[in-house]
């Protein structure tokens, strides 16, 4: 009996079988990508939610509000793993995420409803930071539904490709959400879309929702979970028996460590930091810098499902730790590229007149400050803080104890002054015009980007080679997870690693990097983080992961 559902499907007549999984895959795909729409939209219009949500809190609070917002989202990802992985266990698969659309849509639709700051106040922030929850909550569940779902409809040597599909709904529900507001925001005007219209993607994932409903009410319950239906074997409690038995639980801490944790930074270095790196390090105005990723987006979707193809022939690993070595060894070439070519003068600038902080190290502090709140007076601090400002690299330079610090660009040096005085705000004008007179005598380009001097083929392959990178460790995912855990535990055991280290190691990725680079004075500093990750991963998979490729899922039990 245990191996009877491969042999079904097997034996199936190919046109049939064939058809068959299509509608599974397509509306399983379709449903997770209007999931990862949903998702997106509140990046994307950040500004205008912002400008609605937000207005009329004072600028530390709204900032406060603004960082809860995303990651709201992602920190509650792993309950909703818990949460509907043990439902989806217990009562099945199809309605389970069944449910997590469902939850999304709506939480998505009451968005684009909700009154802003000055029809309710306070309210308004709050209840968006709580959509933003919901959103999370659901999409930790949906993933593990839909993986599992496809998963148990394939057969034992076409899983990779089969799965693949459902981790390419990640880069089409970006391209999704971007292809629904760039042509309202060019319709409607930038007055109207601010005011109003920025709203519009966020019910037009009502319609989202219901043809995902439409097509999902048609499937069928997977054949693996009516088998343990009708053998008695379902789990009682899936989240003690995959999270309380050493036997279980050291696999989930191997995904988690050894899969989950290489594949998140990879790809969210690739596919979103290099929107952070272009915007904010190399100064790409946003339009630009949008269209870069969008091409490199386009071109690399398709490759989540060649490399899951291609593990279903040579092996998940294979490809897995491919992905995870080039990255450790070549992202910080990579991004060096990226500022080759999207942005030489920079480039020119740093090799023929580098940045230097003279300063007593005992007088340096770490000047991550996320919500504003925190002061830094000594002298070094403003000099650091000055060059953090304009988003250039410097070296630290040891001085003697009690000297103040101070700047050096070239040949050029400007004294730094101790704060704490009435005078500050003026001094810390005085000090930063004198360091844009002094970069712009040495060369550099102050301001946004020379959009005539980036050389955009060259840095949308750069993009592209990042992508592919995430291609290789999130194509083969999916399937390495599922044939990790024995069926009745599989959604629960699945989703946790999965979502702890998507939403925890990748979700913060930004902001570890940017704190890094913050503390170091180096903008490529931060790539350690990922770097160092990926490496380790590496290690891990390479020698406590199984190979996975063609087991038998279909069985009550699997080796672990």
């Amino acid at each position: 009996m245990t191996a009877s559902i491969d042999g079904a499907i097997a034996s199936a007549p190919t046109g049939a079988h064939e058809q068959s999984q299509r509608r599974v895959v397509l509306a399983s795909s379709l449903g997770t990508m209007f999931e990862w729409y949903d998702f997106f939209l509140a990046g994307s219009l950040a500004a205008q939610i912002s400008a609605n949500i937000f207005s009329g809190v004072n600028p530390t609070a709204a900032f406060i509000f603004t960082l809860l917002s995303f990651a709201a989202g992602f920190a509650v990802r792993p309950f909703g793993a818990l949460v509907f992985g043990r439902i989806g266990d217990i009562v099945g698969r199809k309605y389970t995420f069944m449910v997590t659309i469902a939850l999304m849509g709506a939480a998505t639709f009451a968005i684009g409803l909700l009154p802003g700051y000055a029809t309710i106040g306070i309210a308004a922030p709050i209840l968006f930071v709580a959509m933003r929850m919901l959103q999370g909550l659901a999409l930790g569940g949906e993933y593990g539904g839909a993986v599992v779902y496809v998963a148990e409809h394939a057969g034992n040597h076409e899983r990779g490709a089969r799965t693949a599909w459902i981790q390419a709904t990640a880069a089409l529900g970006l391209l999704l959400s971007l292809a629904v507001i760039l042509p309202t925001r060019y319709l409607l005007g930038e007055e109207a879309f601010t005011a109003w219209g920025w709203r519009i993607p966020f019910l037009v994932s009502l319609l989202l929702l219901l043809i995902s409903l439409r097509i999902r009410l048609t499937l069928h319950e997977s054949p693996e979970f009516e088998r343990m239906k009708r053998e008695g074997t379902t789990s009682k409690a899936p989240i003690s028996e995959a999270f309380g038995q050493w036997k279980h639980l050291r696999v989930v801490l191997l995904a988690l460590f050894g899969i989950v944790m290489g594949q998140a930074v990879v790809w969210y270095a690739g596919q979103f930091y290099t929107m952070f790196f272009l915007t904010q390090t190399l100064k790409v105005d946003g339009g630009t810098a949008n269209l870069l990723i969008i091409a490199a987006t386009i071109v690399t979707t398709p490759f989540y499902v060649v490399f899951g193809k291609l593990s279903d022939r040579i092996g998940r690993k294979p490809v897995f730790l491919s992905g995870c070595l080039l990255a450790a060894l070549f992202f910080f070439p990579l991004f060096k590229a990226l500022t080759h070519y999207a942005n030489p003068a920079l480039e020119r600038s740093q090799q023929s007149a580098p940045i230097a902080v003279r300063a007593d190290p005992a007088t340096c502090s770490f000047q991550f400050n996320p919500v504003g709140t925190a002061e830094f007076k000594s002298s070094c601090d403003i000099a650091r803080a000055a060059i953090a400002k304009a988003g250039l690299n410097y070296t630290s330079v040891p001085s003697q104890p009690g000297q103040p610090a101070r700047i050096e660009v070239g040949k050029i040096v400007i004294d730094s002054f101790e704060g704490g005085t009435a005078e500050d705000g003026a001094r810390t004008k005085a000090l930063n015009a004198a360091l844009g007179k002094a970069l712009t005598d040495s060369g550099y380009h102050v301001g946004p980007a020379d959009p005539n001097q980036i050389n955009k083929p060259m840095t949308i392959l750069v993009l592209i080679t990042l992508m592919l990178f995430g291609t290789m460790t999130y194509g083969p995912i999916a399937a390495m997870l599922v044939e990790l855990f024995p069926s009745r535990i599989r959604y629960t055991a699945m989703s946790l690693p999965y979502h702890i280290g998507i939403g925890w190691f990748g979700g913060f990725l930004p902001a570890t990097t940017f704190a890094i680079s913050a503390a170091v004075g180096d903008i490529y500093a931060g790539l350690w983080y990922p770097v160092g990750l990926a490496a380790a991963c590496f290690v891990i998979c390479l020698f406590f992961v199984r190979e996975s490729k063609g087991i038998n899922i279909y069985a009550s039990s699997q080796p672990l």
